[in-house]
């Protein structure tokens, strides 16, 4: 087989998504699940094995384990019905980072996990958004219909109301609660009924048949019977077909509902998702698109990560790869630098699990194990030229200092820092009024970054530090409208706004609340003010 067509082949049978959701909603249940019906599973360690205080398997740092979240997001691969399935893990709890956002840039599809109970969350809206912008097809698992539920027509109209997004049920809940009892196939027209497993820890039974069946009538409450038959008929009325191509443009999601917990539906969420769900895209660097079945290898840095074993103490960049076949020790440009650097070291994760992979290809995520110069954002290629523009920015909205406690482990904490720093968990910004010591003035998306990072340094670093928590509350970068503006510009100033620049000495002005920035923006009607840092000048 030539290699152009191995990587058409190859790249035809990968599938990359992200599962997201509002904390609690069972993102990371139902991620065990599909490792279960993959095969990559025997015994799913969901809720039990969290009361036994153990991990799931897409858990890894300690904080994770303390708290029962995901705070970091991991990246799981297995085989499925000759389909790679390549899952990225994002962070489920409520304060969530920038590295959410920018696992969303190496997917090509997400699964969204509603609380059938609670409906559209704040989170979950949030992600959605994030999904939206970047065309992200979404398919929507309703969870938890083992537990008493809202009305299944009323989350269909959630999504359409809340999100703004046409919704198309795929199968539809048999009850909700105690009277759960499986779900309708609308599209094979048949009944799957669920018998229970203890824990949820094996793959349910499933039994199939027709909805007109007796014993299904006799499976069900009456009650139930009759309202299921009623909402299928006005589903059906509603006339509307199926559209795939509108779910792959992300104007429609294909609806499941079901119990990861129990495994009630995830099976058909998962062969209908590896159905539906997009190939490998392109992505746009600069004016060109770089299609996946390119012969030329690229790949972009989307996440860093240090110390995800304790025993290997070491660095991770994980990739996304966009064209072309990857290759163990194969040379490449970093193009960044416009240096050769060798992918020597490379792996695969099943959690805390190491994997030496020795080829992947366009959609797959590898993990670069090494002390190489990367940056989030760059862009590894066989083309020297050749430039990526995936990763977004965001502005902070959490400010604080970081004091070292320690003059005598100054080192170790100056080290961690610079660590946590190149992986993006938190961003550094310096005052241009310095009193002379050193205490870094830090920004993060979310307050729980500062907690991760403490922990963090402590744990990894033997650093111990302190957080003072400062008051502002925006950010916003600076340049005039008109002409260059040279570090001797400087805005008019007001009620406690404070100027510091960015780690590329960029002008940032950190604002206290709304209402100042409004002010403040009256009083510099000469300056430009953006919520994320403006794109470098053309050349």
């Amino acid at each position: 087989m030539s290699v152009s067509n191995e990587i058409q082949r190859e790249v035809a049978r990968r599938r990359t998504f992200a599962i997201i959701s509002h904390p609690d909603a069972g993102k990371t249940t139902l991620t065990e699940k599909f490792l279960l019906y993959g095969g990559a599973l025997n015994l799913a360690g969901s809720v039990t094995a969290r009361k036994n205080q153990r991990a799931t398997t897409s858990d890894w740092m300690e904080l994770e384990k303390q708290r029962g979240i995901s705070i970091s997001s991991t990246v799981l691969q297995f085989e499925y019905k000759d389909m790679v399935v390549n899952i990225l893990d994002t962070p489920g709890h409520k304060d969530f980072s920038e590295d959410t956002y920018r696992v969303l840039t190496a997917v090509d599809a997400a699964v969204m996990v509603v609380d059938a109970g609670k409906g559209i969350e704040s989170q979950t809206r949030k992600l959605f958004e994030v999904c939206r912008r970047r065309g992200v097809p979404i398919f929507t698992f309703m969870n938890k219909l083992d537990r008493p539920s809202r009305p299944p027509l009323e989350l269909l109209d959630d999504l359409e109301n809340v999100l703004g997004i046409q919704a198309f049920p795929l199968n539809w809940p048999l009850g909700d609660g105690p009277r759960f009892k499986g779900v309708f196939d609308r599209e094979k027209k048949q009944v799957h009924l669920f018998e229970r497993t203890p824990g949820g820890a094996f793959k349910a039974a499933v039994s199939v048949s027709d909805i007109s069946d007796p014993a299904v009538a006799g499976k069900l409450d009456t009650g139930v019977y009759e309202q299921v038959t009623e909402e299928l008929e006005l589903l059906d009325g509603a006339g509307a077909d199926f559209d795939v191509s509108a779910v792959e443009s992300g104007e429609l999601t294909p609806v499941f509902f079901g119990s990861a917990a129990n495994n009630f539906g995830v099976q058909m969420l998962l062969d209908r998702f590896i159905e539906l769900a997009p190939t490998p895209s392109g992505r746009k660097a600069g004016e060109d698109e770089v299609e996946p079945e390119s012969e030329e290898f690229s790949a972009f840095v989307f996440k860093i990560q240090a110390n995800m074993n304790p025993k290997h103490r070491d660095r991770v960049s994980f990739i996304r790869i966009v064209s072309g076949k990857f290759e163990r020790d194969m040379n490449v440009f970093h193009t960044r630098t416009g240096e050769k650097v060798r992918l020597s070291n490379s792996m695969t994760l099943f959690g805390q699990d190491r994997e030496t992979v020795d080829d992947a290809y366009a959609g797959d995520v590898a993990g670069l194990v090494g002390n190489h110069d990367f940056l989030i954002g760059d862009t590894l290629s066989s083309k020297k030229d050749l430039s990526f523009d995936e990763i977004p920015r965001f502005a902070p909205e959490c400010f604080a200092w970081l004091h070292n406690a320690s003059t005598a482990k100054y080192k170790r904490f100056r080290a961690g820092l610079e660590q946590m720093l190149k992986e993006g968990v938190v961003s550094e910004f310096t005052p241009l009024e310095n009193d002379g010591v050193y205490t870094p003035l830090l920004g993060a998306v979310g307050p729980l970054q500062f907690e991760v990072m403490q922990h963090r340094l402590q744990g990894e670093y033997d650093a111990e530090t302190r957080i003072e928590h400062a008051h502002w509350q925006l950010s916003r970068w600076m340049r005039l409208k008109e002409g260059e503006t040279t570090k001797d510009d400087l805005p008019e100033l007001s009620m406690d706004v404070r100027l510091v620049r960015d780690p590329h000495g960029h002008l940032v002005a950190l604002i206290p609340s709304p209402w100042i920035l409004g002010t403040f923006s009256e009083k510099n009607e000469k300056w430009e003010l953006s919520e994320v840092p403006f794109p470098p000048p053309s050349e």
